[in-house]
Formats: C-alpha cells, sequence, structure tokens
C-alpha cells in the first residue's frame, strides 16, 4: 500500500500541568515506532501505512490513558491517495 499522511492531535483529560508530559510520551512512541514525522504546534503529521499510522493512533489512546487521563479526544486527519502522498510534497516550496 502507497504512504499516506495522518496528522493527529491528543487532548487528554489530566490537570493542565501534566498536558505537555502526556503529549510528550506518545511523541516519544510515535518517534519510536520508525515512521516519517513532524511535531507541530497544534498536531504531529506522520507519514507512512495507513494500518501502521491506525495502530499508533489506537496506542496514543492507551498511552493517554496510563499516563493518568480520565478520558482522551484525538482530531485525526488523513490525507490518502491511491499513488501515496508524502508531507515533502506538500510543503517543500515552503522550507
Amino acid at each position: 500500500m502507497a504512504n499516506v499522511n495522518l496528522s493527529i492531535q491528543v487532548i487528554p483529560s489530566v490537570p493542565e500541568e501534566k498536558i505537555y508530559p502526556v503529549v510528550d510520551k506518545v511523541i516519544e512512541y510515535i518517534a519510536s515506532m520508525g515512521v516519517k514525522y513532524e511535531v507541530g504546534p497544534m498536531e504531529t503529521t506522520m507519514e507512512g501505512e495507513l494500518d501502521t499510522l491506525l495502530q499508533i493512533v489506537k496506542r496514543a489512546q492507551e498511552i493517554c490513558v496510563e499516563e493518568g487521563a480520565a478520558r482522551v479526544c484525538s482530531v485525526v486527519k488523513i490525507d490518502y491517495k491511491s499513488e501515496g502522498v508524502t508531507m515533502d510534497e506538500k510543503i517543500y516550496k515552503y522550507r
């Protein structure tokens, strides 16, 4: 399957001072998965096979709960086309 782009924003229901540490754990997990990713101020965008990225999304929810979140709201965006899509093709002219 061709690469897709998937962006995730996790919003864990934790005290305000714990939000960044919980999100940091999710980003550490994404980094450990070997997919191309880029952290932004509102979301993290990944590039890879859809099944792999969806597994990462699932695990991100679990990590938030393991870190103390009573609830997790997440926003997920997927850019898919049959021949594949890359982050570079969308943002190269801005770099």
